[in-house]
C-alpha cells in the first residue's frame, strides 16, 4: 500500500513538475532577472562614482541648502547634514557595499531560476537577496540611509516583489 502511495505522489510530481510554469511566476522571474543585469550595473557603477561623489560633497550640500532646488530634489538627498554623512561613510566602505551588492544580486538571480524551476529554496534566497542590501546600507552607511526618498522607493519596490512572489509560493514544488 505505501508502494502505491507513493508511486502516485512521484507520479503527481512529474505533472506538476511538466506542467508550464505559470504566468505570474513566469514574469515575475523574467522581471527579477532583468532587474539583476541592471542592479549589478548600478552597483559597479556606484563603486567606481564614489570618488567622484565625495569629491563633490560640498557642491552637492549648497545645492541642497539653496532656496532655488525645488523640494523634491532636497527631499531625495534628506537632511544636508545626514547627507554629507552618507557620502563620507559611502566613499569610505565603497567595496564591501559592492561586495555584498555582487552577491545580493547573485542571491536573486540564483533564487528566480531555482523558482523557474518550482524550488522553494529559491524563494528563501530570493527574499535574502533581496533584504541584504538594506541591512548592508545601514551597516555600513548608518540608519540616517534610510531618509532618503529613492531608498524608500527601493524598499517598497522590493517589499512588493517579496509578496507577490509569496503568492505565488503556491506554484513551488519542493
Amino acid at each position: 500500500m505505501t508502494e502505491i502511495t507513493q508511486t502516485n505522489e512521484t507520479l503527481l510530481a512529474d505533472d506538476y513538475e511538466n506542467s508550464p510554469l505559470p504566468t505570474g511566476l513566469n514574469v515575475l522571474t523574467i522581471l527579477t532577472i532583468i532587474w539583476c543585469v541592471i542592479s549589478l550595473g548600478l552597483s559597479v557603477f556606484g563603486f567606481f562614482s564614489a570618488k567622484s561623489s565625495y569629491d563633490n560633497k560640498d557642491q552637492s550640500i549648497e545645492m541642497i541648502k539653496s532656496a532655488q532646488t525645488p523640494k523634491f530634489v532636497k527631499s531625495m538627498m534628506g537632511d544636508p547634514e545626514n547627507f554629507e554623512k552618507m557620502i563620507v561613510k559611502s566613499y569610505e566602505n565603497r567595496l564591501p557595499i559592492l561586495i555584498l551588492a555582487i552577491v545580493s544580486v547573485a542571491l536573486c538571480f540564483v533564487g528566480a531560476l531555482q523558482m523557474r524551476k518550482r524550488k522553494k529554496q529559491g524563494y528563501l534566497l530570493y527574499v535574502i537577496g533581496e533584504l541584504l542590501p538594506f541591512i548592508s546600507l545601514v551597516f555600513f552607511v548608518g540608519f540616517f540611509v534610510i531618509s532618503g526618498l529613492p531608498i524608500i522607493f527601493s524598499a517598497a519596490i522590493a517589499l512588493l516583489f517579496i509578496l507577490l512572489y509569496t503568492m505565488q509560493k503556491k506554484n513551488l514544488l519542493y
